[in-house]
């Protein structure tokens, strides 16, 4: 056996320093801006691939109704999981309950918007949306830029929940930014697809 110290392993290089006495951790997607950078590039080609697969791939009818029912229903849990997250903040700014639960419930309804977002990607690609729309694109545009706002919302609600930093008011107009952007892209897609629904 060598005495030299082996090569350490690729997830032990990635994983966290951790403070004194304390185990490493894993990488996370909320760690840093370098993490949320990585899953921003990792989106836009699945963004991508999915595009592509909508002008290559043509669904049968009974394929296109169950999409179209994957659609529908990744829509009510996606955005309905943005507006009871926005529902608690409202209950924060009225004063019926404190910042850190509002924090707290939020994260949890994490996995059900981005399992909405990504259902309806996915279905929305069985649909054969017409790319050469400009109302199409701009849709496709909206989506992108919900799925970044979303990525950057982990790392923000990381920095919000974390017990030893003050909520500053810096962090406060981050959040507000955030939840503008989410609201401006969930309706704008909803009522292009609407609007597309009717052609």
């Amino acid at each position: 056996m060598s005495a030299l110290p082996s090569k350490p392993s690729v997830l032990s290089r990635l994983a966290v320093a951790p403070p004194d006495g304390a185990a490493a951790r894993p990488l996370r997607l909320n760690d840093s801006w370098w993490t949320v950078a990585a899953a921003a590039l990792l989106a836009c080609m699945a963004l991508s691939a999915c595009a592509w697969i909508s002008l290559h791939l043509h669904a049968d009818p009974a394929l296109r109704t169950a999409a179209l029912f994957v659609h529908l229903a990744s829509l009510v849990l996606g955005f309905g999981a943005v507006l009871a997250a926005d529902y608690l903040a409202l209950l924060w700014l009225s004063g019926r309950c404190t910042l850190r639960e509002t924090i707290e419930s939020t994260a949890r309804l994490h996995t059900p918007i981005w399992t909405g977002l990504v259902g309806l990607v996915a279905s929305g690609a069985l649909l054969h949306p017409d790319l050469g729309s400009a109302l199409t694109r701009t849709k496709l545009i909206l989506v992108l830029v919900l799925t970044l706002n979303g990525l950057q919302a982990g790392l923000l609600n990381r920095r919000m929940a974390h017990p030893a930093a003050p909520v500053t008011a810096r962090l406060l107009t981050w959040g507000a930014a955030t939840t503008l952007v989410s609201q401006v892209c969930w309706w704008g897609a909803v009522a292009i697809g609407f609007t597309n629904s009717r052609h």
